[in-house]
């Protein structure tokens, strides 16, 4: 692979599912001419427009009422599980979490119920993996499968929300759940089991097309469970709580519309804890949120390879405004699950810094994963400090160059992005060469102390008044 030299930049540059719940999934309303610019931004607004929280009735369903006891010993979970029951009944309501310390199982949410865990709360979920059983339908890296039921989750529900500004303690450490990701780091031990073996035979089942009722794991097996993850649903709000020690991703949901997700905050450093993750999702708002993680502080997906491709849903029409990423390996990500595609992303007035924050906006995918990512746009954000690279776009994650269906990258919009501490590089962009990036654009921008400007290859780019290391380009055109 050629890299290319600062002397070639200057001088190309610059000198001058299915069925009726799957139908909602319409394809944005606003076609994008390429190299739109800013006149793109019409469309957030038009996405904020559909995007709203769901209302619930004026009913509260109090869990010690049910019998819950907050001394964060006694098993609350049927106490959970009976004020849901009774909410749902009634017409839909609130279900309270009021002082204390909730020990619980898995909390399955119904159509019209709003789990409020009110200021002084916490919801402590077991460390037995035995209290996440039976199996439900769920996804596990971008495909599909039966396994182990997140902590909160909802299946096929309308009007469903987790709110107030408790918090919700997952309890995963390097003894509980973490493990099992394989590494010693997260207090693995040689001889002890993880899920590597598990993970290689889910691929294995999905690559064969074995039929997902039928992909069992669960007891046994050491496929970590999500936090928070409303499955096909609809008007779904996150809002709020602080979710700490997730075993996996905290917020995930997957094959649902009008999703919002507002002023949460996450805190939580193990393998794989992702922030939040919409996945295969059609109109999102991701809004004044905190993220503090152990993986990519907002990661947007669309399924994995041969299961993506069954499934076959992309994730698009997604606002992610006024939040902060600090730890993570990437603030705002598009993969690497990627295969059913991600259209009409709009990142913009976030703040994103920390020396563990590795890349501000990244994109990351191969040529196993196929699928698109097209109308990407990126305004009004800082970055104080970040140690891989600003703004990255990599073919070459995971598998690799290869394979037999090369991703599709075009149309990625950055404006006003000032970058005090750029990493190794201000821009990482490394496409195929016979799959190139495509329509880069990037307008009034500054990139500070990066040890290199650039990483390009086999990509489109283009510079509007972009100032990188002191050297101010008012135009500059890299073409492939």
């Amino acid at each position: 692979m050629r890299r290319v030299s600062r002397g070639e930049f200057l001088r190309y540059g610059g000198g001058t599912v299915g069925g009726a719940f799957l139908a909602s999934f319409g394809v944005p309303g606003l076609a994008l001419a390429r190299g739109a610019g800013s006149g793109r931004w019409s469309e957030a607004g038009r996405i904020l427009g559909r995007v709203g929280p769901p209302r619930f009735p004026n009913r509260d369903f109090v869990i010690t009422d049910y019998g819950a006891v907050g001394d964060g010993k006694t098993d609350c979970t049927e106490a959970f599980r009976a004020a849901i029951d009774d909410c749902s009944s009634a017409g839909g309501g609130r279900v309270i979490v009021p002082a204390g310390s909730f020990l619980t199982g898995a909390i399955h949410l119904k159509s019209n119920v709003n789990l409020h865990v009110t200021r002084d709360a916490t919801v402590k979920f077991s460390q037995d993996p035995g209290d996440y059983l039976p199996v439900v339908y769920t996804r596990w890296q971008g495909i599909e499968l039966m396994n182990y039921s997140p902590f909160i989750y909802a299946f096929e529900q309308e009007n469903v929300a987790v709110t107030g500004s408790g918090v919700l303690d997952g309890q995963a450490d390097d003894e509980h759940w973490w493990p099992w990701k394989g590494k010693t780091e997260y207090g693995w031990k040689p001889g002890e089991p993880n899920q590597e073996a598990d993970w290689d035979l889910l691929q294995r089942m999905a690559d064969e097309g074995v039929p997902v009722r039928q992909r069992v794991f669960g007891s046994g097996h050491y496929l970590r469970p999500n936090f928070i993850q409303p499955y096909r649903c609809r008007n779904v709000l996150i809002e709020g709580v602080k979710i700490l020690r997730s075993p996996m991703w905290e917020v995930h949901p997957v094959l649902s519309s009008n999703v919002t997700v507002r002023r949460i905050r996450v805190d939580s450093h193990g393998p794989n804890n992702d922030g939040c993750d919409p996945e295969s999702c059609d109109y999102v708002l991701i809004d004044g949120c905190v993220f503090d993680t152990g993986d990519d502080c907002i990661a947007i997906k669309a399924g994995r390879n041969a299961d993506g491709r069954r499934v076959n849903v992309p994730c698009q029409n997604v606002v992610i405004q006024h939040c902060h990423m600090r730890d993570g390996h990437g603030g705002v990500t598009i993969g690497s699950e990627m295969t059913g595609g991600v259209r009409s992303v709009f990142a913009r007035n976030n703040r994103l810094s920390s020396p563990n924050l590795q890349i501000a906006l990244r994109m990351k995918t191969n040529s196993v994963r196929g699928g698109f990512i097209e109308n990407v746009n990126m305004k009004n954000c800082t970055v104080g400090q970040v140690s891989d690279s600003v703004f990255k776009i990599d073919f070459f994650y995971g598998e690799g160059a290869g394979g037999s269906y090369d991703p599709t990258v075009h149309d990625i919009d950055v404006r006003n992005v000032t970058a005090h501490e750029s990493g190794d590089y201000a821009l990482d962009l490394v496409g195929y060469g016979d799959d190139p990036i495509e329509n880069v654009t990037l307008e009034n921008c500054v990139f500070e102390n990066a040890k290199e400007p650039y990483d390009i290859e086999n990509a489109q780019v283009t510079l509007r008044n972009v100032t990188i290391d002191g050297k101010r380009y008012r135009r500059k055109v890299f073409s492939v």
